[in-house]
C-alpha cells in the first residue's frame, strides 16, 4: 500500500506540474490556449504544486525516502523522484531544441525545469524547501514575462513563430530587451535570479546527504542546463540578429503593458543581484512554520 500511495501520488503531481512521463499535455495546451492563461498555467499553478508537493514527500512519506545514489537505488520516494527528475530534464531539453515556436519551446522549457525543482524536493530539508520557493517563484516572475512579450508579438503577428520574432528588437527595442533578461534568467546566466535559483537547487540536492548520494543528479542537472542555452539564444537569434521581415509587422503593446514588462524584468535582475531580498523572508517564514 505504501508502494501504490507513493506511485500515485508522484503521478497526481507529476501531471501538475508537467513532469516526464506525464508532460504530454503541456507542449499542445501552451501553445494552443490564450497565451494568458498558458501564462498563469506555467507560473501561478506550479508555486503552489510544487510546495505541497514538497510537503506531501517529507511529512506525509517521513521514513519512506529510500535511496538515491548512484547504482544503489534502495525503495522510496527519492529514487522514483530522482528517475523523474532525470528524465524531465533530458527530454524537456532535447525536445526544446526541435520547436520552432516560442510558445511551444518555453513548454518544453517548463518540463525541463521541473526536473531542475524536483531536485530541491529530493534534498528532504528545510534548505530544500527554501531553496525550491526561491526557484519557483522567480521561474515564475521570469516565464510570466517571457509569455508577456510572447503575447504582445501574437497580437500584432497572430502567432509565436520564430520567425515572427525576427528583428523584433528594432521594432520593439524595450520589449526586446526585457525578453533578453528573460531568456537568460530561464537560461541560468549570472547575476539573473535563474542562476541563483538553479545554484541554491544544486547545492540543496548536493548536501542532502553526508556521502553525496546525489551528486550524480546535480552534474547531469548542469550539463542539461549548458544545452538549454542552445535553444534559449536561438530566440534571442531572432530578436537581435535575424533580419525584420519585408512586410513589417507592428507590435501592439500599450504604455502600461510595457511597464508591466518592464518591472517584471527589473524583478529578475534585483532577485539576482540581491538574492536576499527573496530567500530572506522565505526561510524566516519556514523556520517559525517548523517542520
Amino acid at each position: 500500500m505504501l508502494a501504490v500511495a507513493i506511485v500515485t501520488t508522484v503521478i497526481g503531481f507529476g501531471f501538475k506540474v508537467a513532469a516526464v512521463p506525464f508532460h504530454l499535455w503541456a507542449p499542445d495546451a501552451y501553445q494552443g490556449a490564450p497565451t494568458p492563461s498558458a501564462a498563469f498555467i506555467a507560473s501561478g499553478s506550479k508555486v503552489a504544486s510544487f510546495f505541497i508537493l514538497a510537503k506531501i514527500m517529507m511529512l506525509g512519506f517521513a521514513g519512506a525516502e529510500g535511496d538515491g545514489a548512484w547504482r544503489v537505488f534502495a525503495s522510496g520516494w527519492v529514487p522514483v523522484l530522482a528517475v523523474v527528475a532525470t528524465f524531465s530534464m533530458l527530454l524537456g531539453n532535447l525536445a526544446a531544441i526541435a520547436q520552432s515556436n516560442v510558445k511551444r519551446l518555453l513548454a518544453y522549457s517548463t518540463i525541463a525545469h521541473a526536473g531542475y525543482a524536483l531536485l530541491a524536493v529530493l534534498s528532504n530539508s528545510q534548505t530544500g524547501v527554501a531553496s525550491l520557493v526561491y526557484y519557483i517563484v522567480t521561474y515564475a516572475l521570469t516565464t510570466l514575462g517571457a509569455f508577456a512579450v510572447a503575447a504582445a508579438v501574437e497580437n500584432g503577428a497572430g502567432d509565436t513563430r520564430f520567425s515572427d520574432f525576427a528583428g523584433l528588437s528594432r521594432r520593439a527595442p524595450v520589449l526586446s530587451l526585457c525578453m533578453m533578461v528573460f531568456i537568460l534568467s530561464l537560461a541560468g546566466i549570472p547575476p539573473l535570479a535563474g542562476f541563483f535559483g538553479k545554484f541554491y537547487v544544486f547545492i540543496a540536492a548536493a548536501g542532502a546527504s553526508k556521502d553525496l548520494g546525489l551528486l550524480w543528479l546535480v552534474i547531469f542537472a548542469i550539463a542539461m542546463s549548458a544545452v538549454s542555452l542552445y535553444y534559449y539564444l536561438q530566440v534571442l537569434k531572432q530578436v537581435y540578429v535575424t533580419e525584420s521581415p519585408a512586410t513589417v509587422i507592428p507590435v501592439k503593446a500599450s504604455i502600461a503593458f510595457q511597464i508591466g514588462v518592464v518591472l517584471m524584468a527589473l524583478g529578475v535582475v534585483v532577485l539576482g543581484c540581491a538574492p536576499n531580498l527573496l530567500l530572506g523572508p522565505i526561510v524566516d517564514a519556514i523556520k517559525a512554520a517548523g517542520p
